[in-house]
């Protein structure tokens, strides 16, 4: 074996390590992005113990109508359990497709609601709607995309 050799043999190596620490920082940044954005999706959840809070996440003062403010405080309720369901994809990446889908759904519906009836305005919510949409897609093509590629590479795909 010659120095070439040697040479030769160890690039691999220095790539595969550099391949494997780039995944683990992209990991880590998907992670932190989906507690981020799960922490801040169940902040209206905290409308079931302290109604005063639809003022700051909605823009809503006293609701009079009781009927009303239970449908607010359900509404915070779903809200909290679709951010557990974020910070829980953060750490189960098999979850992230379906966890991340339905979050794009119910914001875009929520999104487009409000924008659908000119009374409403924009909800204070809306700008972090907007940009958790586009955050959440973008991780949904990335999922896609891995899994296809680690699909693509498999032994049943390969015919090995």
């Amino acid at each position: 074996m010659t120095a070439d050799d040697i040479l030769r043999r160890r690039v691999p190596r220095r790539n595969a390590t550099t391949a494997r620490r780039r995944t683990q920082r992209e990991e880590t940044a998907v992670r932190a992005v989906l507690v981020i954005i799960g922490l801040i999706t169940a902040t209206p959840a905290l409308a079931l113990v302290s109604p005063g809070t639809l003022d700051i996440a909605y823009g809503i003062g006293d609701v009079a109508d009781p009927m009303t403010l239970a449908l607010l405080q359900h509404r915070g309720l779903l809200q909290g359990a679709l951010g557990a369901a974020l910070v829980w994809a953060a750490f189960r990446p098999l979850v992230r497709v379906a966890v991340a889908g339905t979050a794009v759904v119910t914001k875009s519906t929520f999104l487009a609601l409000t924008e659908l009836d000119p009374d409403v305005g924009g909800a204070a919510s809306s700008t972090f709607d907007v940009v958790a949409v586009v955050v959440l897609a973008a991780l949904i093509v990335r999922q896609l995309t891995r899994q296809r590629r680690r699909a693509g590479n498999s032994p049943a795909a390969t015919g090995i």
